[in-house]
């Protein structure tokens, strides 16, 4: 463990009047370590539902302010809620093929969206080992989603999964690494201190045109598109990634 794995950044803001309230609220303090990185992983995973940010590098209280998030800004939130508890982490970036986010990305943007995503999952350090933790990007409802309409199927890479292991993906906090995005993974981008690191090395490969579309219109497009597929409308998609059919899918999660 060392100091700059607990430090505070301009992303990892966890001095922000609206983190330092949620900690309180809920008590996180007074748990054991073990129990406080669960308690922040469970709720970055859950109460922050899966969505799409106006951008990756947008601080923790954003994110949090939002109420939503993909891989790279719930890991901003998770790293943050964690180094206000006290708990050492970094950060290690990737790339994924566009692929995992087919279904969710409208197909016409889907044509002209970057092949190499930028990815991140947190590690945590514990007893003197680091911890992988990636399974919080998918919350509950949009997995249940998911699970449900791919009843069957072993593996998924589309629609903001990629696992091997659809139905029981190792994603809940027993102290070992977590994965649900793990399989899309195409490049390894290496370690880093904290966020802001990462993106002053990396930047999404949108372009001007392309990245102004993203924040004022695809995103929305792909958000309204992840709340279907939370209430079970699930896109069929080119490459044979079928849902089956579910009469009363409508009735089930409500979309966040």
């Amino acid at each position: 463990m060392t100091r700059r794995h607990l430090r505070r950044t301009h992303l990892l803001n966890f001095d922000d009047p609206a983190i330092r309230c949620l900690i309180a609220s809920r008590g996180w303090g007074t748990l054991l370590p073990f129990e406080r990185i669960g308690a922040a992983y469970d709720f970055v995973r859950n109460e922050i539902a899966f969505g799409y940010n106006r951008d990756d590098a947008i601080s923790a209280s954003e994110v949090l302010r939002d109420g939503y998030g993909q891989c790279n800004t719930k890991a901003t939130l998770l790293m943050t809620l964690l180094r206000a508890l006290a708990i050492p982490c970094r950060l290690h970036g990737f790339t994924i093929h566009k692929a995992l986010q087919r279904g969710v990305v409208p197909e016409i943007a889907f044509r002209i969206a970057p092949q190499n995503i930028l990815h991140s999952w947190v590690e945590v350090e514990r007893d003197g080992a680091w911890v992988n933790l990636e399974g919080f990007i998918l919350d509950a409802p949009f997995l249940s989603a998911l699970q449900t309409a791919f009843e069957g199927r072993t593996s998924l890479c589309a629609f903001g999964a990629g696992t091997d292991c659809l139905s029981d993906p190792p994603i809940a906090w027993n102290g070992s690494d977590t994965y649900i995005q793990r399989t899309g993974i195409n490049g390894d981008l290496g370690r880093y201190d904290d966020p802001d690191a990462f993106y002053a090395a990396h930047a999404q490969a949108f372009g001007l045109v392309r990245g102004f579309l993203y924040r004022h219109a695809i995103r929305h497009w792909m958000n309204a598109r992840v709340a279907g597929i939370r209430r079970g409308r699930v896109p069929a998609i080119p490459g044979g990634v079928r849902a089956a059919p579910q009469p009363d899918a409508g009735l089930r999660a409500g979309a966040h």
